[in-house]
């Protein structure tokens, strides 16, 4: 994010990610997941939800049943999950976000969180809806397309409601304006990292090297960003663009976001459709939103928002049946004596139920978690301004609300208009 918006909010842009393994998941340790997200056992097994898993009610500070060395390496891992989900906002909302503000986020941002992630992960009402109501395995989402991605990507959409455009961004007529990044190929760089992290992030999200599984998963993911990549780049070529790189990056993260939900689940061939089709969206969600005056600088909310709930719904069309036996308790004998196997199935190989729950899946995480944002970031901006003043705008953020410039050898020229060393 840091190379992606302007050279004089530098530290805006990686100093929140790197910041919320302390506050988010240290100071809310509490309910990372553990507390009022289900907690597990040293069995692996949910303690403390109720019958509908709206929220747990144990395992708080890590202690009880989860005090367990298994569970602390699941624990660190889904740390990583919600700092993700935290970190998204921070795109949408860059180069204007108070730093004051901004903090207060980190810590409420757990509750959101937590709660839609015991909600699917958990246990929780969602997961339980193949059991409850009949429809498919419940809520499905691999690795988070849903959880981490479309959660993060609603709250950036809310955020960027609240706070308003940057300075600069429309003309007197309403019209967008470009406001380029200062670090074109730090962007593209920065990409390949992420998509690298992703074969952590998809293929992790097994548990165990042992589930043979994971190697469709490695496929999958890998097989989505290039497609994204590809198909956002025809798409900017069929509206009468050029093959913008730093586009081309949010087509193969896109994919990546997509792909995360599905990967165990699909075949390689609907691994591809899925990422063409998240390439295609993101470019034009990019369009929708800037001409409704909803300015996200990195285009956050078009690619892990829109491209989220695709993923989220893409289970539910492209399963194949072969994976997921079992999964969140849902046992169908029917199911078994029809197609031999019990795994998720989709739309396209005969479980229409299963694309009905993902597709409530996708309507709670869209209302909850903006509801629960919108709210909150006006709420919080009686406490502290969730913007910066114009003039602190206008210089950039990185001294007057870090104290530290992210390009020292470098100041604005008086006439505003170029740099001078």
């Amino acid at each position: 994010y840091g190379f992606a918006i302007g050279w004089g909010n530098w530290w805006n842009g990686p100093v929140p990610p790197g910041w919320y393994p302390s506050l988010g998941p240290g100071l809310s340790l509490l309910n990372s997941g553990f507390g009022l997200g289900a907690a597990v056992d040293a069995a692996g097994k949910a303690t403390g939800a109720f019958t509908y898993g709206l929220f747990g009610t144990t395992g708080w500070f890590l202690n009880g049943a989860v005090n367990d060395v298994a569970v602390m390496v699941l624990f660190f891992f889904m740390m990583v999950f919600m700092d993700t989900t935290a970190t998204i906002p921070t795109g949408a909302m860059a180069e204007r976000w108070s730093w004051k503000n901004f903090c207060l986020y980190g810590l409420w941002i757990a509750l959101p969180y937590c709660l839609y992630a015991n909600w699917v992960w958990g246990g929780g009402w969602l997961a339980q809806g193949g059991v409850n109501w009949g429809l498919g395995h419940g809520a499905v989402d691999f690795a988070g397309s849903g959880v981490v991605h479309a959660m993060g990507g609603i709250i950036a959409l809310a955020g960027a409601m609240a706070i308003g455009p940057r300075i600069g961004k429309y003309d007197s007529q309403g019209r967008p304006l470009a406001m380029p990044g200062h670090n074109v190929p730090m962007v593209v760089l920065g990409t390949f990292i992420l998509a690298f992290g992703w074969f952590g992030f998809n293929p992790g999200s097994t548990l165990a090297g042992t589930d043979l599984r994971i190697s469709y998963v490695v496929v999958n993911t890998m097989l989505a960003s290039f497609t994204g990549a590809l198909f956002a780049m025809f798409t900017l070529w069929a509206k009468g663009f050029k093959p913008d790189s730093t586009m081309m990056c949010n087509g193969m993260l896109a994919g990546l976001v997509a792909i995360t939900a599905p990967c165990a689940f699909v075949d390689p061939w609907a691994a591809a459709v899925i990422g063409a089709v998240a390439g295609v969206l993101v470019v034009l969600s990019v369009f929708f939103w800037e001409a409704r005056g909803i300015d996200d600088p990195v285009g956050a909310i078009s690619v892990h928002g829109v491209n989220g709930l695709w993923g989220v719904l893409s289970v539910g069309i492209f399963a194949n049946g072969a994976y997921g036996a079992g999964w969140n308790g849902v046992v169908r004998e029917g199911m078994v004596k029809l197609y031999g196997s019990d795994g998720v199935r989709g739309l396209l190989y005969g479980d229409f139920s299963q694309f009905v729950m993902q597709a409530i899946d996708g309507v709670v995480v869209v209302v909850f978690g903006f509801v629960m944002a919108y709210v909150w970031f006006k709420l919080s901006n009686l406490i502290t301004p969730i913007r910066v003043s114009k003039e602190v705008e206008l210089e950039g953020l990185d001294g007057p609300e870090m104290g530290v410039l992210g390009y020292p050898d470098f100041q604005l020229h008086p006439s505003g208009q170029k740099l001078v060393e």
